[in-house]
C-alpha cells in the first residue's frame, strides 16, 4: 500500500510538473512586430505585397519556433498612402498594440511624417522607403531596407557613362520622393559628366504629360529620367510612346515590379531602370553571394505561398522584417538593444542586397547592390 501510495504521489508530483510546463509554454509573451504599410490608395499595391511578404515570412519563422522560442504576432496598420494616417496607426501600433518594433512604412512622406514620433517614443524602426531622408542625416531609431535614392542615382549614372550618354532631361513628381531623386540627379551630375539640358515636373494626381514630354522631346537631350513610383510612371512610358521619342526612358528604382509591367504595357518596352538583383535572379553568375537566397525566396513568393511574381517592394519588407528578427535573436526585446543591434549589422545576405550598418549609415547598402535592368518582351532582363 505504501508502494502504491508513494507511486500516485510521484505519477502526481510528475503531472503537475508537466501541466506547469505546458502552462508556462503557453503563457509565453509573443514578440509583436508593427507592420505600417500602404494598404490602400496610391501605393497600395505595393503595400499589399509588403503585407503578404511579412505573413508569409512570420508563419515560416513561426514554424522554426520564432524567435527565441517566443512566436511572433503581427499587428498590421494600414497607412492608406496618407502620411497623416501613418502618424495616427504608428501612435495605435507603440501605445495601443504595444510592438517591440516597427517595420515599414512604405512611402517617403510617411516615413518623415513619423520619424519625430518614432525617435521620441524609441521605437527600433526599419522603413521600406525608398527615399533618403529618413536616414540622412542619421536619426537614432530609424533604418530603411531600399537602397537611398542617391544610390540608384549612381547605378543610373555609371550605365549613362558607359554608354557615352552626357545630356539628360529629368521629369518627376512634387512629392518627397521626386524632389529628392530630382536634388540626387542635380547633386552628381557634374561628377559623371552629365548635364541636364531641362525639367518637367508632375503631380502624382495627374493623367497626363504629355505637356511636359512634348518640350523634353524638343532638347537635345539623349535620355529621359523619369522618377516616381506608382502608376505615374506608367503614364510617363505611355505618353513617351504616343510622342515617339527616339531616346531611352530611364525610370527610378522605385518601379522594377510586375505591376509596372501591367500598366505601361507595351510602353515599358526598351526601358530601363537600376533595380536589386532579385529582379533577374536566375540571370545572376551561381558565383553571386545572394543567388541562392533570391531564388529560395522567388520560389517562396511565386510558388509557395502563390502571391504573385516578385516584387522589389515585397524583397524591401523581407530584408526589413529580417534585419529586426536577426537584432531580436541576438538582443531579445529590449528597445534599444534592438536598435543596437540592428546598427551593428554586417554582412547580411539579404533579398536586396548586403547589408553593413554603422553609426553613420543606416541603409547599409552600396551602389554594387543595384544592377540597371531593361525591359524585353514584357520581363525584366539585365541591361547590356
Amino acid at each position: 500500500m505504501k508502494k502504491l501510495f508513494t507511486t500516485l504521489a510521484a505519477a502526481a508530483v510528475c503531472l503537475f510538473f508537466c501541466a506547469g510546463v505546458v502552462q508556462a509554454k503557453e503563457a509565453t509573451p509573443p514578440v509583436k512586430i508593427g507592420c505600417l504599410f500602404d494598404l490602400q490608395g496610391a501605393a497600395g499595391h505595393i503595400g499589399m505585397a509588403s503585407k503578404l511578404v511579412a505573413e508569409m515570412l512570420a508563419e515560416r519563422l513561426n514554424k522554426a519556433g520564432g524567435i527565441n522560442g517566443r512566436p511572433i504576432q503581427l499587428v498590421m496598420g494600414d497607412t492608406e498612402s496618407n502620411p497623416g494616417k501613418a502618424v495616427i496607426e504608428a501612435k495605435r501600433l507603440v501605445e495601443n498594440e504595444q510592438v517591440d518594433a516597427i517595420i515599414g512604412p512604405t512611402r517617403t512622406d510617411s516615413g518623415m511624417a513619423i520619424l519625430q514620433y518614432i525617435e521620441k517614443m524609441g521605437v527600433p524602426t526599419v522603413g521600406c522607403i525608398g527615399g533618403t531622408p529618413v536616414v540622412v542625416p542619421v536619426r537614432k531609431w530609424m533604418f530603411k531596407s531600399p537602397q537611398k535614392s542617391v544610390t540608384a542615382v549612381e547605378c543610373i549614372y555609371m550605365y549613362l557613362q558607359k554608354k557615352g550618354i552626357k545630356k539628360i532631361a529629368v521629369i518627376n513628381a512634387t512629392d518627397k520622393f521626386g524632389q529628392e531623386g530630382e536634388e540626387a540627379l542635380k547633386a552628381l551630375a557634374q561628377k559623371y559628366g552629365v548635364t541636364i539640358v531641362t525639367q518637367e515636373k508632375f503631380e502624382m494626381s495627374d493623367v497626363d504629360m504629355t505637356v511636359q514630354l512634348t518640350k523634353i522631346k524638343a532638347t537635345d537631350a539623349q535620355a529621359v529620367i523619369c522618377w516616381t513610383i506608382g502608376p505615374p510612371g506608367s503614364i510617363v512610358a505611355k505618353n513617351v510612346k504616343q510622342l515617339g521619342f527616339k531616346i531611352p526612358l530611364i525610370q527610378c528604382h522605385g518601379l522594377p515590379d510586375p505591376k509596372y509591367l501591367e500598366l505601361a504595357g507595351d510602353a515599358a518596352e526598351g526601358n530601363l531602370m537600376p533595380a536589386t538583383k532579385l529582379m533577374v535572379a536566375s540571370q545572376l553568375p551561381d558565383s553571386d553571394p545572394q543567388k541562392k537566397l533570391l531564388l529560395e525566396y522567388t520560389d517562396l513568393y511565386e510558388n509557395v505561398a502563390k502571391i504573385g511574381k516578385v516584387t522589389t517592394h515585397g524583397g524591401y519588407a523581407w530584408d526589413a522584417f529580417m534585419l529586426v528578427v536577426e537584432a531580436m535573436k541576438k538582443a531579445g526585446t529590449d528597445k534599444a538593444k534592438v536598435r543596437d543591434a540592428i546598427e551593428s549589422t554586417k554582412g547580411y545576405v539579404g533579398v536586396s542586397g548586403i547589408y553593413t550598418m554603422t553609426p553613420e549609415d543606416h541603409c547599409g547598402l552600396g551602389v554594387d547592390s543595384m544592377v540597371m535592368i531593361t525591359v524585353k518582351n514584357g520581363t525584366f532582363k539585365l541591361a547590356e
